[in-house]
Formats: structure tokens, sequence, C-alpha cells
């Protein structure tokens, strides 16, 4: 079982991962680039950005220093983006692999379904207190924004599954109450002393194209993933 689930993964992973890198390369990284530019321009060389990938595939260039590796613009940047994506789809994709083996048979309609349930995991529900951030962006240290997303998710997770499992009512309410517990308390955020170095439309775009597309990647992956694995089950049990 766990080969199948493996080798679904991996098929599921490199499919999303190379159209997810696809669609960042028109739809989000001209807009880092561009922010890149002003981030240059102010001089500002310590703020936190993320690129909003999948889900998780989100890194920050904080507090840490100024001589961390990054990689080179062009091919070596989009082929080390490549490869994070399609990493991260592998490591997604088992998961929900791994769900549909404990769920039962699934085909790739319910997997797009389980698809949009990662998306909202992942992405949504922590983007609703911690955007997608650009480059030149003032942000809250990064421990304190990572702690506040694994609680996110966390909690996303937890209540959904109270939500879509439990039969009783008040479990539900439960599920809702710990959906919403996170973002009560509130994201970190930093103390704003002065407008930003970025414009406002150029922030809110990115934000747009970093939620439509990961909801894209999540959308595909789900389905692949349910596909592929579906596909290999099959011809393991025909075999």
């Amino acid at each position: 079982m766990f080969s199948r689930i493996l080798i679904a993964a991996v098929i599921s992973g490199l499919v999303a991962g190379i159209a997810f890198t696809g669609l960042q390369a028109f739809k989000v990284m001209p807009l880092i680039w561009q922010a890149e530019i002003f981030e240059s321009a102010s001089g500002n060389t310590s703020s936190g950005h993320s690129h909003g990938a999948a889900a998780a595939n989100t890194h920050s260039h904080g507090d840490e220093g100024h001589d961390t590796w990054a990689p080179a613009d062009g091919v070596e940047r989009i082929a080390f983006t490549l490869l994070t994506n399609v990493l991260i789809g592998i490591g997604f994709a088992l998961l929900l692999c791994s769900a549909f083996a404990l769920y039962g048979r699934v085909d790739w309609r319910k997997g797009l379904i389980w698809g949009l349930l990662g998306y909202t995991i992942f992405q949504l529900a922590p983007g609703f207190g911690l955007p997608p951030e650009l480059p030149g962006m003032r942000s809250a240290p990064v421990n304190d924004r990572q702690i506040w997303w694994v609680a996110a998710v966390a909690a996303t997770a937890g209540g959904l599954a109270l939500i879509f499992l439990a039969k009783q009512g008040i479990w539900k309410a439960v599920g809702i109450a710990l959906i919403a517990l996170p973002h009560l308390i509130g994201a970190p955020h930093p103390h704003f002393d002065g407008p930003g170095a970025l414009p406002a439309e150029l922030a809110a775009s990115f934000v747009s194209a970093s939620l439509i597309t990961n909801l894209l990647f999540w959308l595909l992956l789900g389905g692949v993933s349910a596909f592929a694995f579906n596909r290999h089950t099959s011809t393991t049990e025909a075999a």
C-alpha cells in the first residue's frame, strides 16, 4: 500500500508542481520582480516576504542577515522554484493519498473536493491573517508568523474534521469555534511607523494572484492524486 501511495504522490507532485511553476512564471513572479525593484530603490533589505506557494510554499527573508544564499535571477531561479514546487507537491500529495487510503477509493471529482479542503487549510484560512507578502513589505518577526501559521493550519484542520465527521451539533459548533480561534487571537503584524515602500495596488495584485494560483494548484493536485491513486490501485489489484 505504501508503494502505491508513494508512486501516486510522485506523479501528482510532478504534474501539479510543473503546472504551478508555469502559473507563477506568468502571474506571480513578475509582481515579485517589480517589488524587488521598489525594495532596491528604497534600500529596504530587511523586510520579510513570502511567495505564497503551495501552501506552504512560503519563504521569508527576514532578520536572518544579508549573507543567506538565494538563487540568481533567470534560469537558476526558475529551476529552484520548480524543484521547490515539485517537492512541496509530492509532500502534500502524500497527505492526500494517505487520506484516500483511509477514506476509501475516490474518483477525481472527489479529489477536487479534497484539494479544495487542502487549499482551505493550508492557504485560505492562514491567508486571512497573514496574506502573501512581497519583498519590501513590513512584517512581524518570522518566528511569530510561523507559530501563528501552524496554529491556524492545525485549528482549521481540526475544525473541519469536527464539522464534517462529528454527528452531534455541539461538536460541529466546537469545530467552527476552533477555526475562528486563531483569527480572534489575531495574527502578528508589525507596528507601522510610516508608509511602506510598495504601492498598495501591487501588494493587492500579488495577494490575488497568489491565492488564485494556489487554488488552481490544490485543485489540480487533488484531482490528479485521486486519479493516480485509483489508477495504480486498480492496476495492482488486476495484476
